[in-house]
Formats: C-alpha cells, sequence, structure tokens
C-alpha cells in the first residue's frame, strides 16, 4: 500500500480538449508546498480511449508508479465501468472523475460533487430550494446532486436536446431527497426565477436572450473558468457568482488528499490557479 507522502508517483488528467485544463497548475503547485517529488501531467484522451489508455500503463493495475487520475469530458461515464469499485457518490452521480491507484485496486471517485458543495457554501449560505442548469452532462449531474444536497427540491434541466439529458435526470430523479425533476429545452422563453442557475454549456452557447432569462437569479454558478468571463458570469458581476475556478480548486483539493494521503495546500494550490488564469486573461 503506498503510505503518505510516497515519493515518485504520478498523476496525471485526462480528457479532450485538455491543452487548457488548469488541474496540473494546482496540483504541482500543491506537491510543492508539501515538498513532494510528485509529478502531474495532462493527457489527451479522447472518447472511447480510455481502456486503451489504462491497458498501455499497466494492464489492469497501472505501473505502480502510479497513482491517481482526473478525469473531465468525454471520460467521466465511460469509467464507471473501467474500475474495480465504486463510492457511493460515484455510483449516485454515474460518472467518475477521480481514479485512485492502491493495492492492485482502481477506485473510482467523484469529487465534483463534493467540490460544488464547498464551493457553493464558500460564496454564500443562502438556503437553495430551486435551481435551474443549463447542460444535461457529467458535469449538470455532480453539480445537480450537490444542490440536492444543499436542499433543493425542485431542478430544472434546460438543455438543446431533452433525450441527452435522460441520464442526468434519471440520476438526480434517483436521489433519496426524490427532488422534483424538470426537463427544459434552452430555446423556452420563460424567465428564470430559481435560488441558483448553473450553466455547464459552452460560453458560445451563452445568448444575449438565454442571459437575460437569467437576470433575477440571485446565484449564479459558472462551471466554466475558460474563457473567463463568459456572458452570464459577466452578467452576474452584483450578484453571488461560483466559479469555475471555485469548483475547480475544491474539487482538486479532494483529489490531492485522496492521492496522496496529505492534507491539501488549498491556499496555495488556489492562488497558482489564478496567477495561472490571469495570465490566460487577454489585456
Amino acid at each position: 500500500m503506498v503510505g503518505p507522502g510516497a515519493t515518485g508517483r504520478r498523476c496525471a488528467v485526462l480528457g479532450d480538449p485538455i491543452a487548457h485544463s488548469l488541474s496540473p497548475v494546482l496540483h504541482r503547485a500543491g506537491y510543492e508546498a508539501l515538498g513532494l517529488a510528485w509529478t502531474y501531467e495532462a493527457q489527451r484522451v479522447a472518447s472511447g480511449g480510455l481502456p486503451a489508455f489504462l491497458h498501455g500503463l499497466g494492464l489492469d493495475g497501472l505501473d505502480d508508479s502510479w497513482r491517481g487520475l482526473s478525469l473531465t469530458m468525454p471520460l467521466k461515464r465511460e469509467a464507471v465501468a473501467l474500475v474495480d469499485r465504486l463510492t457511493d457518490r460515484a455510483r449516485l452521480a454515474g460518472a467518475v472523475n477521480t481514479i485512485v491507484i492502491q493495492a492492485g485496486e482502481r477506485l473510482g471517485d467523484n469529487t465534483d460533487l463534493p467540490g460544488a458543495v464547498a464551493a457553493i457554501r464558500e460564496r454564500t449560505t443562502t438556503p437553495l430550494a430551486s435551481a435551474a442548469i443549463l447542460g444535461g452532462g457529467a458535469t449538470a449531474t455532480s453539480i445537480g446532486l450537490a444542490l440536492i444536497e444543499l436542499g433543493v427540491t425542485s431542478v430544472r434541466l434546460l438543455v438543446r436536446d431533452e433525450a441527452r439529458a435522460a441520464e442526468t435526470s434519471a440520476a438526480l430523479g434517483a436521489h433519496p431527497a426524490a427532488p422534483a425533476v424538470l426537463v427544459l429545452t434552452l430555446d423556452a422563453d420563460e424567465v428564470l426565477d430559481t435560488d441558483i442557475v448553473v450553466s455547464t454549456i459552452p460560453a458560445v452557447a451563452q445568448s444575449d436572450a438565454l442571459v437575460a432569462r437569467c437576470a433575477q437569479v440571485p446565484v449564479v454558478f459558472e462551471a466554466l473558468y475558460e474563457p473567463w468571463p463568459t456572458p452570464l458570469a459577466r452578467s452576474a458581476q452584483d450578484r453571488v457568482l461560483v466559479s469555475g475556478l471555485d469548483l475547480l480548486v475544491h474539487q482538486a483539493v479532494l483529489q490531492f488528499e485522496l492521492f496522496t494521503g496529505l492534507p491539501a495546500p488549498l491556499d496555495a494550490m488556489r492562488a497558482a490557479g489564478l496567477d495561472a488564469l490571469a495570465r490566460r486573461i487577454p489585456g
């Protein structure tokens, strides 16, 4: 079994696209702060490519230098069938964003869910009972479940194709709290009057009309961190705004602790992320 602080361990983030990912910046900052001789890389792995990637790193267990993998789109759902064991929250979400390799076992976890809870509560303690989520993928599922954990009892999923939100709708509806889940199309013209709106859609899909429909929602959670600010985030500067970087940092802190067995240096990781993101923003 790998002990806390073991040297020479390897971790990586996988996805497609992946060049924009700040995960290497955050995890490396954590290693530096704690004096760990660990590595963390970004690796492009397209949809359907995860089994071959895992096989190439050492058949069914990776080699013994590997400690963890972070997964982003489009791999979170396909990873569910590729691990030896799932945590309860990964099973509930039907998505894995974290694979911990230890003692010959691949454990599939989901740190997006508790990371979203922490990100929201860091910005506001306002009670939340209703939510609108733009998008219906794996990230929408995890944040939706986080909102239900925080007391949301009514969720509206706004998507381009209602059929593609079936997995998310089913996962949210299966939560023991039994929330009401309604699937609508993004181009519906109703003004949103929920306690929080969450966007998991691309910035280019955030039309003026859609942003205007969200104008009265007091809490905005923009799951993207690049490009920044998105149209929705820009419109929410006078409201409570939870950013994609907030989510990334909090879920990365949990991953760091799962991988290393050590308390994560949250402030150092956040500072590194803010600095890297600032250097990417023009002007």
